[in-house]
C-alpha cells in the first residue's frame, strides 16, 4: 500500500486571516511537514522581509504546538488534524485508489452504499454519479449490453436507463443467476 503513497501527501495554500494580507504554503511529504510564508505589507518594517520557510520531520512537528497554532490560524482546525493524522501515519488509501479501480468496487455496491459513498467528498460524489459508473452497474446485472440499450442509454444517460429500467435489470440478473447454478449443477 505504501506504493499508492505520492511523495507529496497534502498541499494547502492560503492567507492569513484579515486583517493579514501574508501568504501561506502547508506542504506534507512523506517525512516532512513544510510551512512557508510570504509577508505581504505596505509597512516598511516588513518591505524587504524575504519569504520563509520552516521545515520539520513529522516527529518534530507532533511535539511543536507554535507550528500547530500557526496551521490552525491559517488554515483551520481540519486542515491540522489531518496533518496531525498524516505525520501519524494514518493514511486513507481508498480516496488514493485510481478512479477506474474505484469505479469497479463502486459498481458492486447496493444502491443504498452508492448514495451514502457520494457523500464522503466532491472525488467520490463525481464518480458516484458518473455515466461510467452506471454503464458498469447496468452491465453487471444484465452481463451484456445491447446496441439497443446502449443507444438508449446514450440519448437518456446511464443513470436515467438504469433507474427507468432497474425492474427488468433485476429480472434478468435473476434469470442469469437461475441459469448459472443450473449450469453449476
Amino acid at each position: 500500500m505504501a506504493s499508492l503513497l505520492a511523495d507529496i501527501l497534502f498541499e494547502a495554500r492560503g492567507q492569513a486571516p484579515p486583517p493579514s494580507k501574508d501568504f501561506y504554503q502547508l506542504v506534507v511529504t512523506r517525512k516532512e511537514v513544510i510551512f512557508r510564508w510570504w509577508k505581504i505589507s505596505l509597512r516598511s518594517e516588513f518591505r524587504e522581509a524575504r519569504p520563509g520557510e520552516l521545515k520539520e520531520s513529522h516527529e518534530d512537528f507532533l511535539d511543536d504546538p507554535s507550528l500547530q497554532i500557526q496551521i490552525a490560524i491559517v488554515f483551520g482546525g481540519e486542515t491540522l488534524e489531518h496533518t496531525f493524522n498524516m505525520c501519524r501515519g494514518n493514511f486513507d488509501f481508498l480516496v488514493r485508489l485510481p478512479d477506474p479501480l474505484l469505479l469497479y468496487i463502486i459498481s458492486y455496491l447496493d444502491l443504498e452504499d452508492i448514495a451514502r459513498l457520494s457523500q464522503v467528498s466532491r472525488r467520490l460524489e463525481m464518480l458516484c454519479n458518473s455515466e461510467k459508473l452506471w454503464e458498469m452497474t447496468v452491465e453487471n446485472l444484465t452481463g451484456k449490453i445491447t446496441p439497443e440499450m446502449r443507444t438508449m442509454a446514450q440519448d437518456v444517460g446511464w443513470k436515467q436507463f438504469f433507474f427507468t429500467n432497474k425492474v427488468q435489470l433485476q429480472r434478468r440478473r435473476a434469470k442469469k443467476h437461475d441459469s448459472d447454478e443450473s449450469l453449476s449443477d
